[in-house]
């Protein structure tokens, strides 16, 4: 529950209800900082430089960092971690980076092998090979395989971790690429099989052939041998959609072919190609998540749908035959439907049942779904466990009902277990302690929002904490995109935080996924103020608890995460004594130019309407920072290669700040992508800055 007086609102501190606005926001038609959005001009590396030097002498030279960065990387190369496999055909195949191998190898087994402790691979791909051999830091980023024989692959690799790829045929015998084989130059786009001579394609292929998010807007079909200029277009897309493509269900006895046009990042047109290329739309809510398997066709629902004379709600799983619904029946079948309390997490397929994991109050169950003449018979999985995040998937869902399940929460290690619906699982893999889990405790709380919401948090400390209101606490955040944050295994968080004393805090705030569509559309654009609220609610509960205080409560977060950082760095200086604001975006006036941001207007809002303007510039940090307001010091990073949310974001807010003469720290990796970091030994520095940084600020004087 909110406290109604605290003793540090009475010392003097701004109300937690009342957001803290700016008095002297930065101009909003003149943009001094525009300059930084040169992603690699001289002028603005010079200016990354420059500020990395700072970070890393300051942080960098703390002799907390090294031990840190040490620590992660130790755990982030370890040849303990669980190698997660996919199965085609008769291998199982496993992506693994590790300290010989940084940008890591392709390789395989068989499930006789990957029993044992220490499994026998053969290396398919190396990586590392690969990049030194043609002077390019390249980063896995897939591949798709044709099947039955699994021999020809399609892969994708990108230049230090950009969104943007490559594809390039594989043989899987040679170990080697196919000369002379399908090759896709570098653009956001992909390449999927349709028969050993045959591919769709959805790429950049020249002026006016991306939207304008930057993704494809047509797909076309290429022929082996010829040029892709020559490709035959199937389907056209607006500029204003987000992305076109094309796949074919290669599900043995149900070969389909269908076109995807995605219209909004929440709403889409499925087509299924016929004869002639003739293409036919399926009669489905554009807000609809479209799926096919066998004969069955599934939809969930993001809003409400009156259909076959019945009411369905938003959340809701339906399910028809595929051949029935484009005969024209509409009778479908309820697989999930939310309450209160719950939501669909995920749902899939073996070859004889359905599955669906469901969310009920953030912790996942299990169950299975049979379909009969009566309907759907409906049962908990066999040897699903009651406590932890749980999820599950398909070993091989064209030929058997076995299936993979991974069990993990705060504190214990991650399992990877095999089984086969309707008897016990077996335990395969188990991720090894990286660190002693006795001394903490899992708890789970709710926080009552400034209108009323129940809000639940995760809180992971010591089970002897004392509640004097003086421990160091993180705060992590998320709430978009319909993203559910539920508890998972970090040794990162244990070895680096909890071992020193800190207390952990995960916020379910709205924005999110964790009570299904509700509870993201209970956020969007005019509305995004209840996810800040929120978060401020569950900062405020920590706060009244006693847990913690403003001066040792840290916050952190990414991409989306990263707008929250910075709507509560202006809006809640007061709650925070320091702040981690990781690849951000931060001028909502301009996203929608910059890379992907197009394609998020559908969560954010157009800046370019003045109706939707003035909503979103309350929320956009880089329009609300000001010169005369008391903010917690603040850590800002990004990534050049970061094709996804603009490096300019971070920079030009860092600028701004700094300018204003804040308390901010910046570093930039020149590679990674929107994840921040291309191989171990990155993601462990980036890691070992954002926590010297916290502990830095939040332990001081302890």
């Amino acid at each position: 529950m909110r406290p109604t007086a605290l003793a540090w609102l009475v010392a003097g501190a701004l109300s937690a209800t009342a957001p803290a606005f700016a008095t002297e926001p930065a101009a909003m038609n003149e943009d001094p900082y525009l300059w930084l959005e040169d992603v690699e001009g001289e002028k603005a590396l010079d200016w990354v430089r420059a500020r990395n030097a700072v970070s890393t002498e300051k942080l960098g030279g703390d002799p907390r960092f090294e031990q840190v960065r040490a620590d992660l990387l130790e755990i982030l190369d370890s040849n303990a971690r669980i190698p997660y496999v996919g199965k085609m055909g008769g291998y199982y195949y496993n992506f693994w980076r590790d300290k010989l191998n940084p940008q890591g190898v392709w390789r395989r087994t068989t499930l006789e092998e990957y029993r044992k402790d220490e499994p026998k691979w053969e290396v398919l791909l190396d990586i590392d090979a690969l990049g030194k051999a043609e002077g390019v830091n390249w980063v896995w980023a897939g591949a798709d395989c044709l099947r039955p024989d699994y021999d020809r692959c399609l892969i994708d690799l990108s230049r230090g971790g950009a969104d943007a790829t490559v594809t390039r045929e594989f043989d899987v015998s040679d170990k080697a690429f196919v000369e002379g084989g399908f090759s896709r130059p570098e653009a956001k786009g992909q390449v999927n099989w349709i028969d050993i001579d045959t591919v769709y394609v959805s790429t950049d292929f020249g002026d006016g052939s991306m939207t304008d998010s930057g993704y494809p807007r047509i797909a076309k079909e290429w022929k082996r041998g010829t040029p892709l200029s020559e490709a035959r277009t199937i389907f056209e897309g607006q500029a204003s959609d987000i992305s076109v493509g094309a796949y074919r269900d290669d599900t043995p006895g149900w070969e389909r072919d269908f076109v995807y046009r995605g219209l909004t990042f929440y709403t889409n047109e499925l087509y299924l190609r016929g004869e002639g290329d003739k293409l036919t739309k399926l009669d489905l809510p554009d807000g609809a998540q479209k799926g096919v398997f066998r004969e069955w066709l599934s939809v969930e629902l993001r809003q409400p749908w009156a259909v076959g004379g019945k009411e369905h709600p938003a959340g809701s799983l339906l399910a028809i035959k595929l051949d029935a619904f484009m005969a024209g029946s509409r009778d479908f079948d309820v697989l999930f439907e939310p309450t209160d309390n719950t939501s669909l997490a995920s749902a899939g397929a073996t070859r004889d049942y359905y599955f669906i994991n469901v969310l009920e109050d953030v912790k996942n169950r299990i169950y299975v779904l049979t379909p009969g003449e009566d309907g759907w018979k409906k049962e908990p999985l066999v040897g699903a466990p009651q406590f932890g995040t749980v999820g599950i998937s398909a070993v091989d869902a064209d030929e058997s009902n076995a299936y993979f399940m991974t069990v993990a929460d705060y504190l214990t290690p991650t399992s990877l277990l095999m089984g086969e619906i309707g008897k016990q699982p077996e335990v395969l893999k188990q991720l090894p302690a990286f660190f002693d889990a006795s001394p903490y405790r899992i708890e789970q709380h709710f926080a009552t929002s400034k209108d009323g919401t129940r809000v639940p948090y995760f809180m992971v400390s010591r089970k002897d904490l004392k509640l004097d209101g003086d421990n160091p606490t993180l705060l992590y955040g998320y709430g978009g995109f319909e993203v559910s944050m539920t508890p998972g295994y970090s040794a990162g968080v244990g070895k680096a935080w909890l071992a020193d004393g800190g207390v952990y805090v995960v916020a379910n705030i709205r924005g999110g996924g964790e009570y299904g569509p509700r509870w993201h559309q209970a956020a969007l654009k005019a509305n995004r103020n209840k996810a800040y609220e929120d978060f401020a609610a569950v900062a405020e509960d920590l706060i009244a608890r006693k847990v913690t205080q403003p001066k040792r409560l840290g916050i952190q977060g990414g991409s989306n995460g990263g707008l929250l950082m910075g709507n509560m760095t202006v809006m809640y200086p007061q709650l925070f004594g320091a702040v981690v604001c990781q690849v951000p975006l931060l001028d909502m006036k301009r996203y929608h130019l910059l890379l992907a941001g197009a394609s998020w207007m559908a969560e954010y809002g157009d800046p370019d309407k003045p109706e939707e303007w003035e909503f979103l510039r309350k929320y956009s940090p880089y329009q609300n920072v000001a010169r005369d307001v008391d903010y917690p010091p603040v850590l800002f990073t990004t990534s050049t290669r970061d094709d996804r949310v603009h490096p300019g974001h971070a920079r030009k807010m860092m600028a701004l700040m700094e300018a204003q003469g804040h308390d901010v720290t910046y570093y930039e990796n020149i590679e990674g992508g929107h994840g921040g970091a291309a191989n171990n030994a990155q993601s462990a520095t980036m890691g070992a800055l954002a926590y010297t940084f916290l502990k830095q600020k939040l332990f001081e004087g302890k």
